[in-house]
């Protein structure tokens, strides 16, 4: 079998399974399975694959099509420009999040706090980007601290960056410039909606609260303040729909210039509250 053939077979297999963008996904696992780059897959097509190649690809177009997520079966996530380690035991970098990013890169920072960090993209990049910030990463999960760790070292940034074990900022020192979080803001009551690769195969604490999706928000404005300097500011992501609740919450607690942000498709993605000291 030549690889267009079994490209052109895993994505009917794909599309009959339900997954989305079939065609890329099935070109993505067979560039992973060939260990080639995924624009170099049109010059190998006309080419048989070598029968391990093709028992490799068969696994994970199989993994795919039970709705694997792409990145768990390669192992990787592009964001913001730089390719991050992901399992399992992490939140998947969305696109949206880099809205995050955005906003955090327009303020004057040499201290970050990341809450929940997961893979550590967050922290990782605003380091990578910032050569002068030194930051931490708290995460609850001990196996979500280790991925932010390899991540960090895979990106030059270990040496500027403290991965903690921890919930929210239970045992957290010093002050900040910058508080940034991507929270688990997905209500109860809307996970099952969520994609089977989203809804089975990321870690639920990452998520969801089990509540309203508020819940870190409310956290954050009622303790944040104490953990900022005096020009300090936290920066969360929200969903799409969240953006005039969780503004309430932190003009409830008398956070200065909160603002909502929009993402690159202009909907509600960002809070950014100003220290109400």
């Amino acid at each position: 079998m030549t690889a267009a053939q079994a490209m052109a077979s895993a994505t009917a297999r794909l599309r009959a399974a339900g997954v989305p963008d079939p065609a890329r996904d099935a070109r993505l696992l067979l560039a992973h399975a060939a260990q080639v780059d995924a624009a170099r897959v049109t010059l190998i097509a006309p080419e048989d694959l070598a029968p391990d190649i093709e028992e490799r690809y068969d696994q994970l177009i199989a993994l795919r099509a039970v709705r694997v997520p792409v990145s768990h079966l390669i192992g990787a996530r592009a964001f913001y420009g730089r390719a991050f380690k992901i399992s399992a035991d992490v939140l998947d970098p969305r696109p949206e999040t880099e809205s995050l990013i955005e906003a955090s890169l327009s303020e004057d920072f040499t201290r970050v706090l990341d809450l929940g960090t997961g893979s550590g993209c967050i922290l990782v990049t605003l380091l990578a980007e910032r050569p002068d910030v030194h930051g931490i990463g708290v995460d609850v999960s001990e196996a979500a601290c280790l991925q932010a760790s390899a991540n960090a070292v895979s990106h030059g940034v270990a040496d500027r960056a403290d991965i903690l074990q921890g919930d929210w900022l239970d045992g957290v020192e010093g002050r900040f410039d910058l508080i940034v979080s991507n929270p688990p803001y997905i209500a109860l009551d809307e996970m099952d909606a969520l994609s089977p690769e989203v809804r089975n195969h990321e870690p639920r604490l990452a998520l969801t609260d089990e509540g309203d999706g508020l819940s870190v928000y409310r956290l954050l404005a009622g303790q944040a303040g104490g953990y900022l300097t005096s020009q300090g500011r936290v920066i969360c992501e929200i969903g799409h729909q969240q953006g005039d609740a969780v503004r309430a919450i932190f003009e409830a607690e008398g956070w200065g210039q909160v603002r909502v942000l929009p993402d690159l498709d202009g909907r509600p993605r960002v809070i950014l509250a100003r220290n109400p000291a």
